[in-house]
């Protein structure tokens, strides 16, 4: 017997000398989907838990939410200046 999940065609590991897929498959699938259920509800929490801590504002240095005209760096771009009315 392998040390992994057996095939659909291969005796079961329950020791009942038939076909996993006629035996014990139907009790595993299921076993797995309340697994994946339980992740997603945690998975589900975790992220509220975490949308709750970044909802509270910032203590840190945050360049880049001093504003939209300056870059990370400092710079801020030259203003725009009107042309020149010719004629």
């Amino acid at each position: 017997m392998s040390a992994g999940k057996p095939g659909r065609n291969d005796k079961c590991h329950c020791g009942s000398d038939r076909k996993y897929k006629q035996c014990c498959l139907e009790k595993d699938e299921e076993a797995a989907r309340e697994a994946r259920a339980k992740a997603a509800e945690e998975a589900a929490a975790a992220a509220a838990a975490n949308q709750d801590e970044a909802a509270a504002p910032a203590t840190h240095n945050e360049p880049w939410r001093r504003g939209s005209d300056i870059n990370t760096q400092g710079y801020r771009p030259p203003a725009a200046k009107p042309k020149a009315a010719g004629g």
